[in-house]
C-alpha cells in the first residue's frame, strides 16, 4: 500500500472522510514536496495538494502524481471549501498535535456544518515504521555525518570556538550532498558538557576537556542523529572511567535491540548498568528515539515506554553522564530494527578519542 492508502484505511476506525494535514512534515511524508508551505487534503477518493504561487513549479516537480494540485490566491480556507463540496464531506480529521486553539475554532467558525474531529498523531504512528526507500536515505543521511565527524577531528583543537565548530558541522554537511542540519548542532566543551542540550558558544576549546558533538543531516526528508565526545588532550582517570561506562552502557543496549523487545526493556539495559556504577541520578533523559522524517519521532525509549519494537523501526541508542560542575559524555548511534538484533548504521569510532 502507498502511504495515502494506508491513511485512508483509517478512515472508517477514526469515523472521519478526509484528513486535513497542515504538519509540513506530514506534507512531505505524504506528498513528496519538500518546500515551507503546504498543505494536503486526503478524501476517500482523490488528494489534495494545496499551495501558492511562489510553490507552483515546484510542486508540478516533486508533488506525487495521485495529487491533484491546487494553486489558489485565496485563503486556504476556499480551497478547503471546493474539496468539501466537491465530495460532499461532512467530518474532516484535523492533526491536533499540531493545530493551534486558535486555528482550530477559526475552521470550526468557518465552516459550523463540518464536524472537524481533532486527531493525534495518526500520520506519526504510521511513519513509525520505514520502507526500503525512507531507509536508503536515512543511511545516506548517517554516512554525510560519519564522513562530517571525520572532517571535524582535523578541526578541532584548543583555541577554536564552540560557534566556530557548529559552523562547521553545517558547512561540511551541506557540502557532502545534506539537504540541512537536521536540528541546531550540539558542541558542548568543558562543563557545558555536562548540559545535554547546550548551545554553541563563544567558548574556546581547551586542553584536559570533554566536547560533546551532537549532530545530524537530511536527505530526501531523512534525518541523521549522532554524538560522539572526546576528550582535548590527554584524559584523566575520571574522565576515563565515566566515557567507558557510557560505552559499556550503549553497548550492552545494542546488543539488546531486536524486535519483540519493549523500549522499557530496553532502556533499563542501559540505565540499570549505569546505575550499577554510581551514577544514576547522572542519566535523567529516555535511552533513545524514532528517527526518520522528524528528529524526534516514535517510538521513544524510555522508562515509561510501552511500545514493542517492530522490523524497521529506526531509533537512536544515546546512553549519557553528565555531572555538574565537572562535564558529561553522551555516545549515539542510529540503528535499524531487525527480527534478530539490530543493523548499526554509524561507523564512526567510539573508543575515546583524545586530540
Amino acid at each position: 500500500m502507498n502511504r495515502t492508502t494506508i491513511l485512508k484505511s483509517k478512515f472508517e476506525e477514526l469515523k472521519i472522510d478526509a484528513f486535513f494535514v497542515t504538519n509540513i512534515l506530514n506534507v512531505r511524508y505524504l506528498t513528496g514536496f519538500s518546500g515551507s508551505a503546504g498543505l494536503a487534503v486526503i478524501t476517500k477518493k482523490k488528494n489534495y495538494f494545496i499551495t501558492d504561487f511562489r510553490y507552483q513549479i515546484q510542486s508540478k516537480k516533486q508533488v506525487s502524481k495521485d495529487f491533484e494540485i491546487m494553486i489558489y490566491p485565496q485563503g486556504t480556507y476556499e480551497h478547503l471549501r471546493i474539496i468539501i463540496n466537491r465530495h460532499r464531506i461532512k467530518r474532516i480529521g484535523v492533526e491536533s498535535n499540531i493545530m493551534t486553539v486558535n486555528e482550530f475554532n477559526g475552521i470550526k467558525k468557518v465552516f459550523p456544518e463540518i464536524k472537524f474531529v481533532p486527531l493525534n498523531s495518526v500520520i506519526e504512528g504510521i511513519i513509525i515504521t520505514k520502507n526500503k526507500e525512507e531507509i536508503k536515505s536515512l543511511k545516506k543521511a548517517v554516512e554525510i555525518t560519519d564522513r562530517t565527524f571525520s572532517e571535524l577531528l582535523k578541526i578541532i583543537k584548543p583555541g577554536v570556538t564552540e560557534k566556530d565548530i557548529a559552523a562547521e558541522i553545517t558547512y561540511i554537511q551541506m557540502k557532502l550532498g545534506g539537504e540541512k542540519n537536521a536540528f541546531d548542532p550540539i558542541v558542548a566543551s568543558g562543563l557545558n558538557s555536562a548540559l545535554p542540550h547546550a548551545q554553541p558558544t563563544d567558548n574556546k576549546i581547551k586542553k584536559g576537556v570533554f566536547v560533546t558533538l551532537d549532530f545530524g543531516t537530511v536527505v530526501d526528508g531523512m534525518h541523521s542523529d549522532m554524538t560522539r565526545t572526546l576528550v582535548i588532550g590527554k584524559a584523566n582517570k575520571k574522565q576515563k572511567d565515566i566515557y567507558n561506562i557510557v560505552l559499556d552502557a550503549q553497548l550492552k543496549a545494542l546488543e539488546k535491540v531486536k524486535a519483540g523487545i519493549s523500549v522499557k526493556q530496553l532502556d533499563s539495559y542501559a540505565r540499570d548498568y549505569i546505575a550499577s556504577k554510581g551514577y544514576g541520578d547522572n542519566f535523567g533523559h529516555g535511552l533513545g528515539h524514532g528517527l526518520g522524517y522528524y528528529i524526534h519521532e516514535g517510538p521513544r525509549v524510555n522508562p515509561k515506554g510501552e511500545y514493542v519494537l517492530e522490523v524497521n523501526n529506526i531509533i537512536t541508542i544515546e546512553p549519557g553522564i553528565y555531572i555538574e560542575g565537572f562535564g558529561g559524555v553522551r555516545i549515539e548511534d542510529d540503528v535499524i530494527v531487525k527480527k534478530q538484533g539490530c543493523e548499526i548504521l554509524n561507523i564512526s569510532a567510539k573508543e575515546l578519542i583524545e586530540l
